[in-house]
């Protein structure tokens, strides 16, 4: 079985309620019926309702159990507005100004998902990353204890036994362009426990250098054993499951004959199944690579840190890759609520959203 269909398998015993704020994207359309169509959960398009019923028309795609919301005429937009009108960065603002933000449906899919509305939320095909995380990070608090935001893909890689048979996450392939130690412990930390949830295996993290266990000594290198240090302490902390090492170069990661080589006795080397990277730069070129030439599938970018689940899509992605990342958020949303039960359900009025 692939990976992503054993998270469909989970999910479907907890269905979920995701928002795709880009509603007239072919690509979206297709994902959301897919969605609803494999008993995932329910499938909320925002947009111009005129303008997603002709493109779902064009693309022969059926809206039957997909709800579409048109945020103009949206029951809730006048909650929306007063809202926003609250937040600290928006003081003093005139409604009608507040309004033009509210109506965007990045904001407006942001505001359901806080407003406990629906469980996750994925956008991104068609926008670049700061018009989906802007609404995110101003509207949703992080988890408790966390101080900065990140994220990461989650791949299957066909016909290699690296990682959990094929299955890897990468971080942080999507937001942070260089990090701290402190934020690359974080990174290590949500990445891995994320991965657990997905695959029930133990996470095994490699945070990734040009240099293995001081075969050079750089300032570069020698923060990469500063998170890794501040990492295993976290784990322990947080009495969280995961093996973590470092410094470790990509190859000692997940080759074992090489691991045997030049960090024997590691816990992680030669069976890494989590790499985190130094920097952003090489953490996106690294996800795009493996993604292109060696054919693995790639689920992200999902968020980490947010208290309420969302994910930035690569501009590239397939139906079948969005599919796959709205279930990752959804089984996130379970777990949050497992978690975090004080989050509450929230509501969702299938009639007040304009179901078609």
């Amino acid at each position: 079985m692939k990976f992503i269909e054993s998270v469909f398998d989970k999910l479907r015993h907890h269905p979920k309620r995701i928002v795709f704020p880009e509603g007239s994207e072919p690509r979206v359309l297709a994902a959301a019926s897919e969605f609803v169509h494999l008993g995932l959960g329910v499938a909320v398009l925002l947009g111009k309702k005129d303008e997603i019923e002709a493109a779902a028309e064009k693309a022969r795609i059926s809206l039957k159990k997909i709800h579409v919301i048109e945020p103009e005429f949206a029951e809730d937009l006048p909650l929306f507005i007063k809202r926003v009108a609250s937040l600290a960065r928006y003081k003093g603002i005139a409604e009608t100004d507040a309004r033009k933000i509210v109506v965007n449906p990045n904001y407006f899919g942001a505001l359901m998902l806080q407003n406990g509305q629906v469980d996750g939320l994925v956008g991104g095909a068609t926008s670049n990353s700061g018009s989906i995380l802007r609404p995110l990070f101003q509207l949703i608090k992080p988890l408790p204890g966390i101080k900065s935001i990140s994220s990461c893909q989650v791949l299957q890689v066909p016909n290699t036994d690296y990682g959990e048979k094929g299955v890897f996450t990468f971080a942080d392939c999507g937001v942070i362009p260089n990090p701290s130690v402190e934020q690359l412990a974080t990174i290590a930390l949500e990445s891995a426990r994320l991965f657990r949830q997905l695959t029930g295996s133990i996470p095994r993290v490699a945070m990734l250098s040009y240099s293995t266990k001081g075969s050079a000594q750089t300032q570069d290198t020698e923060k990469i054993v500063a998170a890794t240090a501040m990492a295993k302490q976290l784990i322990y902390e947080k009495h969280q499951t995961a093996e973590i090492d470092g410094e470790l170069q990509v190859d000692t990661a997940i080759v074992k004959e090489i691991a045997e080589l030049k960090a024997p006795g590691s816990p992680v080397a030669g069976q890494a199944n989590v790499l985190v990277f130094p920097d952003l730069n090489s953490g996106n070129i690294a996800v795009k690579l493996v993604h292109r030439i060696a054919g693995g599938e790639a689920y992200g970018q999902v968020l980490l840190g947010l208290d309420k689940p969302a994910a930035d899509l690569s501009r590239g992605a397939s139906v079948h890759e969005i599919v796959g990342v709205a279930a990752i958020v959804s089984l996130q949303a379970i777990e949050y609520r497992r978690l975090y039960p004080d989050q509450g359900a929230g509501r969702f009025d299938i009639a007040a959203a304009g179901a078609v």
